[in-house]
């Protein structure tokens, strides 16, 4: 005989601004199989857990409904305070009262009767609930990182510090992302190679670091604690173990006008190439697009001159997998390009160009040795305009975000300028400045009071060229939207900070989320900011959401922390709220048709083929499997199957009825 217990939360004010929970609470014990019912301010507080577990040993409970908020938040928290109890963890459900009731309707007699309903169809599943126990799975103590920017250089290093091995893969030939394309950074001012080159040499000579440069993952399989990465290495057209890496191929390269694009195309290189001195690992790359070789069968020059043979120019991809028990996705962000900018002549004239384009301008490494000269001509300019907002907060463009890292990197570009050319005039056009950082609105301040640069509050509505010039048509809000026309030799457009080509395509290889931008989307953004839903791939750096180097590592550290964490244990425990195939009281006895409309339906590859044999190995049946292991739960395998042979733990067909006839019955 069911003897349920119903305990209805407050949560604040959260419910009981528009709930009668007394009433609901009420009119639960009087719901037939209900033993117990009570109301409490904060069931999710210690005397709240500790009056359910009173209860649940007072009166024998068999069953518990926690009528609160989301199960999302706060049902583990239940569930433990059941087991503690004696009970088994998945005899307690959430009535969710807060986000299905009171936070969507207003306060009255109907929303109260709605959460009596509510409660009501959360007894009647209970009473149908079986005890489960938690599904163990072992744990390959190998974590993947994907990125090889500042963000998966900090995860990966975390990680092999505390003692587990790490797969690094990087699309590029070299580490470092953006970061290693960067001047200095702020709000110190320090030299990015100078803090960031160690870190990729440490990664290059850690010992539990295993780096695939060049390099993508392509596929990726299993559950937490047991995926398979399946990582294409692209043809260097370099035989990496014999590669010195002395740079006499790339010297002797008679193809050396070819674009570069670790220079935003300010700058060339040569077809066989490392994208940048300080490049991990320092092992060129033969560019086929453009090889002479490739495109006319002549040439091989770099075969010649390689004293160690390492020149290989049939070299194809290859394919390997790798085991891993988590994942970090540190993929790193990129920016809008000139076509998106028409209004602003990015992509029509040389001299408007991007943040991107100027730091390699400002740094000594650069095209210009640190030198800043306009690209149309090579001259120093005398006055450069910043155009800060280009394109971010800017729903007609589909940008409704903030790009967070522009007004810093604007005031750190306008004093690099003042620093480089010191009878320059720098004019920065702004919409608000956000310098939400340690030492950031100080650096802002020292960027108008030290460095003279000259800030105008208001948006940019053309640029376009005259007499030599350009000119930049604006507006200055602060003097009575008055309008403001600027000549200047060179304009700096704060382009919008935008996900990954590839992020969407990447996203759905991993089975995980993302969001309208296609930023990846975490679990939770309080609660678990750098976590997914899908157990074991974590986030680190700008691949969830526009974010500085500061805020980049701290993560990338956070999401390593949370592999260690699962690699603290031979084996995972997890929920066991999976699809099961009907089988009772055996197998040859399962309604299951083995018709297999379930296999590829579903999205995590759970189900396998089960083939049922004689004695003499002849098989006469063949049934669907739902590997618990791989399963989430999602319940498409339910919907499909024609004979009704699959059900879920936890959410069976029969709860679910009974569910709605409680509705019914009322």
């Amino acid at each position: 005989m069911a003897k349920i217990g119903v305990f209805v939360c407050h949560c604040g004010e959260n419910i009981s601004a528009t709930v009668d929970c007394h009433k609901v609470a009420e009119t639960a014990a009087k719901i037939q199989g209900v033993e117990y019912a009570v109301d409490y301010k904060y069931m999710c507080s210690d005397p709240g857990q500790t009056l359910i577990k009173d209860a649940i040993k007072e009166h024998g409970l068999t069953g518990v409904v926690v009528a609160a908020c989301s199960p999302r938040m706060h049902e583990p928290t239940f569930r433990k305070a059941t087991a503690d109890a004696g009970l088994n963890p998945f005899l307690s459900e959430m009535a969710n009262l807060r986000e299905h009731c009171s936070w969507v309707h207003d306060k009255g007699e109907v929303t109260t009767q709605k959460a009596i309903d509510v409660v009501r169809t959360m007894v009647a599943k209970v009473k149908h609930n079986a005890p489960l126990e938690m599904i163990k799975v072992p744990v390959t103590k190998r974590a993947l990182v994907i990125g090889g920017g500042v963000a998966g250089i900090q995860a990966a290093l975390d990680i092999a510090n505390a003692g587990h091995p790490v797969v690094m893969v990087e699309r590029e030939p070299s580490i470092g992302g953006h970061m290693a394309q960067l001047s200095e950074t702020f709000p110190t001012l320090d030299c990015s190679q100078c803090i960031l080159t160690p870190r990729m040499v440490e990664v290059a000579q850690h010992p539990l670091i295993t780096l695939y440069s060049y390099s993508e993952v392509i596929g990726l399989d299993g559950f937490v604690g047991n995926f398979t990465a399946k990582i294409r290495k692209k043809a260097k057209s370099v035989i990496e173990e014999l590669c010195t890496g002395c740079g006499m191929c790339t010297t002797k390269c008679p193809q050396k006008k070819i674009s570069s694009e670790f220079e935003q195309h300010l700058g060339v290189r040569p077809a066989i190439y490392t994208p940048f001195p300080q490049a991990v690992p320092n092992i060129p790359v033969i560019d086929r697009d453009n090889c002479t070789f490739y495109l006319k069968g002549k040439c091989r020059i770099c075969e010649k001159v390689c004293a160690t043979n390492a020149i290989k120019f049939d070299q194809e991809d290859e394919i390997i997998d790798v085991e891993v028990g988590a994942v970090v996705i540190a993929t790193g962000f990129d920016i809008k390009r000139a076509d998106f900018f028409p209004e602003y002549g990015f992509g029509k004239y040389k001299d408007v160009i991007d943040g991107l384009q100027f730091e390699r301008l400002a740094s000594a490494s650069g095209p210009t040795q640190g030198a800043i000269r306009r690209p149309s001509d090579g001259t120093v300019p005398k006055k450069i305009v910043f155009i800060a907002c280009a394109g971010s907060r800017d729903p007609a463009k589909g940008i409704e975000y903030c790009s967070k890292i522009c007004c810093m990197y604007t005031a750190k570009h306008a004093m690099l300028y003042k620093h480089k050319v010191h009878d320059g005039e720098a004019t920065i056009f702004y919409m608000d400045i956000r310098a939400g950082g340690k030492n950031y609105e100080e650096f802002v301040r020292r960027a108008i009071t030290e460095d003279d640069a000259n800030y105008v509050r208001g948006r940019v509505s053309r640029v376009y060229e005259k007499n030599g010039k350009l000119i930049v048509k604006g507006v200055d809000t602060l003097l009575n939207a008055q309008p403001i026309e600027i000549e200047a030799d060179m304009v700096v457009l704060a382009t919008a900070a935008i996900s990954n080509p590839g992020a969407e395509s990447l996203a759905q290889t991993l089975h995980v989320s993302y969001d309208a931008h296609k930023f990846f989307a975490e679990a939770h953004p309080k609660l678990k900011p750098v976590e997914t839903n899908t157990a074991g791939i974590m986030l680190a750096g700008a691949c969830q959401a526009p974010k500085d180097i500061p805020e980049s590592v701290a993560a990338a550290s956070g999401a390593a922390v949370k592999v260690c964490g699962l690699f603290s244990k031979d084996e995972l425990t997890r929920e066991p709220l999976v699809a099961i195939v009907n089988r009772y009281p055996g197998p040859l006895y399962s309604t299951c048709v083995g018709c297999f409309m379930c296999q590829p339906v579903c999205p995590y590859n759970a189900i396998e083929r089960e083939e049922i044999k004689d004695r003499s190995g002849k098989v006469i049946k063949a049934l669907a499997y739902v590997n618990p292991g791989l399963c989430q739960g999602c319940g498409t395998c339910v919907a499909l199957c024609r004979s009704k042979s699959i059900d879920i733990n936890g959410f069976s067909n029969n709860q679910m009825y009974e569910e709605v006839v409680a509705l019914f019955n009322t």
